[in-house]
């Protein structure tokens, strides 16, 4: 890595056809005007902007196309100048629009959609977030009603059951200390907690004999987790690998099919100057180096049963401090 990225790159770079692994990066925030992130956006990445849809603009850029937009499918749509509108309501329009669209950028997140970046190339992310911040960004912290998101969609090595069930495990084991790093106080926010997958599933999941083929692997999580609100959304991976067997226990339109893992635990903390994207990008690169060694992750689901069981250890250590010390133990962080 170049000395001066902050992003670190995990040692499994390649996927199963040789080429880079990819990820998506969906970054929510407030503070600017929607024509302010999109201006900005457009200088920072050296874009050509489209307005698509009503506050939905494509930005054109060497990395791709990254989609800039109000995140409220009703607003996006709303369109008081349809004709099928009595004339009075149209003649209002304008000025209603205006005050819609005041009160829109002040409570509804405004959201960066980026296209699938090679791993090498997210150090793109991290200096735009940066940027974003000084020209006055806001995040989670800012409101009461914030409740802003970054998430990653990291493309897996393979989609072979093996792999996935290493990386699911690496993440179960791994959550409460990805938590306390990435999620503030949520008790004081409105908006439902992303919640973490079902205990049940996961003592399941953290077995040595836990070996599924893709089948059984999508019936025991649906069985227990069928829901997008989970920190680490599996649905969009599921739709891609078996669209008819997802649909008999999920339907919402909202799922998106795609070979990826969906992280939507971090919240998205923009405007504190110790906070950047590769905070999270870091964080989320120990759990792939873990989720590919498989002697560490071996012992690591074995400290995690241990610390289900009534112990006097158990008592007076929570799994987060257990976790961070083997981390720190075995070089990870």
């Amino acid at each position: 890595m170049n000395s001066n990225q902050r992003c670190k790159m995990p040692d499994q770079l390649r996927n199963h056809e040789g080429d880079e692994r990819r990820v998506g990066v969906e970054i929510e925030l407030s503070g600017l005007s929607y024509d302010e992130l999109v201006n900005h956006s457009a200088r920072l990445l050296e874009g050509t902007p489209e307005l698509a849809s009503r506050y939905v603009t494509k930005l054109e850029t060497k990395a791709g196309t990254f989609t800039i937009e109000l995140d409220s499918d009703p607003i996006k749509d709303l369109d008081l100048d349809d004709d099928r509108l009595p004339q009075s309501i149209r003649d209002l329009g304008n000025h209603a629009m205006d005050v819609i669209d005041f009160a829109a950028e002040k409570i509804v997140p405004l959201e960066i959609v980026g296209p699938p970046l090679a791993f090498s190339k997210v150090e793109l992310i991290e200096h735009l977030v940066d940027e974003l911040r000084e020209l006055g960004a806001e995040g989670s912290r800012e409101a009461i009603y914030f409740a802003f998101g970054l998430q990653l969609n990291p493309e897996l090595p393979d989609l072979e059951p093996d792999t996935l069930v290493r990386y699911l495990q690496a993440f179960a084991a791994l959550y409460d200390w990805l938590k306390a790093r990435h999620q503030m106080d949520i008790s004081r926010k409105f908006t439902t907690y992303i919640e973490p997958w079902s205990s049940r599933y996961t003592e399941k999941l953290m077995a040595d004999e836990y070996n599924p083929d893709i089948k059984t692997l999508m019936k025991d999580y649906l069985h227990d987790n069928p829901t997008r609100n989970k920190a680490l959304d599996l649905l969009p991976l599921f739709a891609h690998l078996d669209p008819a067997l997802l649909a008999e226990y999920v339907d919402d339109p909202r799922i998106k099919s795609r070979p990826t893992l969906h992280y939507r635990l971090p919240d998205c903390d923009i405007d504190n100057p110790r906070w950047h994207f590769s905070t999270v990008w870091n964080d989320w690169v120990v759990l792939e180096q873990l989720a590919n060694n498989p002697d560490h992750l071996k012992a690591l689901r074995e400290s995690f049963r241990q610390a289900q069981k009534f112990s006097l250890r158990n008592l007076t250590h929570s799994w987060r401090e257990t976790t961070e010390q083997w981390l720190q133990q075995h070089g990870y962080v």
